[in-house]
This record gives structure tokens, sequence and C-alpha cells, in this order.
């Protein structure tokens, strides 16, 4: 009888469970009384399609304190089917609330199913936030080497973010800029002495285009006198003229030896021609002998 009664007890428990894991009435009711209307049955079926009801639930209750109420509970299943980041939407369409930012649920869930935090994005778009560029080094006119070390201060274009660039783009993009402004200055002196152009010409040059950035500012931190390249480069080209200078002398200097062994060839012949014609006039003598012709 005893045992008959613990049986009963642990079968009575174990479908008190499973009621409640099936039917999650603990989290109806924490929704019920936290405002957000949410059919049991809803809860019940995004069991059976494997989305956590808990989740659905918290991310609506967040969403209905904050004023947020054009999302439903199906578009929340479907980022999460999605492999989304639900409640990290939910936090970044609150931010952008409460900072007056133009975000829908759409915008948020293609953000987010794009591979980018949407909530740093907004939390970027409300707080501007500074890019370092590393040294980026040019070369003006007088060819006096400059380096510039530049600060540039951006936000996030939630219009933009989906397809737009990120930030090495503009890095690549102001660095280029930098590279441009410097090597259009006659002298190396017009920009120590106005660092402030060289942000205003990049600036203007609408470097955001495309990017998933808004450029707010662009600073100059600092900038170094580098090497003189225009004395390097005449170096070089004196030593290259040099070079080629040798070469001509070296070839004129074999051709004269080239012409002096000529000569000299052309000396041995002719003492060879000496000697065979000393050598005929013993023959031309005895021959006149014979003939007496000789006179």
């Amino acid at each position: 009888m005893a045992l008959n009664s613990i049986i009963l007890l642990i079968a009575i428990l174990v479908g008190i469970w499973l009621f409640l894991f099936i039917f999650p009435i603990n989290i109806w009711i924490t929704a019920i009384f936290s405002g957000v209307r949410i059919n049991l049955l809803e809860l019940v079926f995004m069991r059976f399609r494997k989305v956590p009801p808990v989740l659905i639930a918290n991310a609506m209750i967040n969403a209905t304190k904050a004023g947020i109420l054009d999302v439903t509970t199906e578009e929340m299943e479907t980022h999460y089917l999605a492999n989304g980041n639900l409640p990290n939407v939910i936090k970044a369409l609150i931010v952008a609330d409460k900072a007056n930012l133009q975000l829908t649920f759409k915008q948020a869930t293609a953000i987010d199913l794009a591979g980018r935090d949407v909530l740093q994005a907004v939390q970027v778009s409300v707080t501007p936030y500074m890019i370092v560029v590393p040294a980026i080094t040019g070369v003006s006119l007088d060819g006096i080497q400059l380096v510039a070390e530049a600060r540039v201060t951006v936000r996030t274009n939630l219009g933009r973010l989906v397809g737009g660039a990120g930030e090495e783009t503009i890095k690549a993009r102001v660095g280029q800029g930098i590279i441009s402004c410097i090597g259009t200055a006659k002298t190396y002196y017009e920009v120590l002495e106005n660092p402030e152009s060289i942000s205003k010409m990049v600036l203007a040059d609408g470097l955001d285009s495309g990017t998933a950035f808004e450029i707010l500012s662009i600073d100059i931190a600092d900038i170094d006198i580098g090497k003189n390249i225009g004395a390097f480069l005449q170096i070089d080209q004196a030593s290259a003229d040099l070079n080629i200078a040798k070469a001509k002398a070296e070839e004129r200097r074999a051709m004269a030896v080239a012409l002096e062994q000529e000569m000299s060839a052309r000396v041995q012949k002719a003492k060879a021609l000496v000697i065979q014609a000393e050598s005929e006039i013993p023959v031309a003598l005895s021959g006149a002998f014979r003939t007496g012709r000789f006179y």
C-alpha cells in the first residue's frame, strides 16, 4: 500500500512537472502582470517550434516597458529561428528609442543578421567614436618627408550600416587624403604652420561616402619631420650619373686600348713588310751581277 502511494505521488509530481513544462503558466502569469498579452497556447506552440518561451516573453516585456509596441511575437520568433541575437536587438531598439533615433525592428534585425553588433552600432551612433589612424607618411613638393598622426571622430550611420564599408575603409581614405594634402604643399613649412588645413581639405572630400559611419571631425594629432627625400633623390641621381659617366669613360678607355692594339698590329705588319723587302735586296743584287746590269 505504501509503495503504491509513493508511485502515485511520483506519477503526480511527474505529471505536474510535465504539465508546467508544456504549459509555461509561470511565464504567462509574469507576462500578464507586466502588461504583455500573450496567449498561453501560443507559448505552448513555441516549444514545439523549438523557440524558448521565456526568451520571447522577456523580450516582449522589455519592449513593452520601454514603450516599443509595434513588435509582435511572430517577428521575434522569426528572428530567433534565423539565428539572430534577439536580446541584443531589443536592447538596441530601447537605446535608439531613448535617444530619439529612427530605428525599426526590421532595420535592427537586418543589421544583426548581417553580422554586426546592432547594440554597439546604436551606442556609437549616440556617443561618437574615435578612430585612430596609424602614422601616415607624405612628401611635400620641396622633398621633405612629413609623418602625420590623425584622429577621426565618427558616429554610426544606421541607414548605411547594412552593406556599408567598415572602419578600415575610413582609415585608408583618411590616410590617402592626408598624403594628397601633404603632397600638394609647396613647402613643409606650410603644413607645419597650418595643420588644420589638412583636416579641412580631407573632411571636404566626403570620405564617409559608402561607409557605415558619418565623419564628424578629422584632427591632426601630431606631425613630425622625417627624411629629406629630395636630397636623397638628388644623391641617388648624382650617384647614378657618376656610374653612367664611369661606364662611358670605361667604354672610351676600352676603345682606346683596342685602337692602340690595332695600331700596334699595323706597326708589326709594316715591320714585317720592311723585313720582307730587305730580304729581297740581296736577291735583286745577285740577279743584277749575273745579268751585268749593275750600274
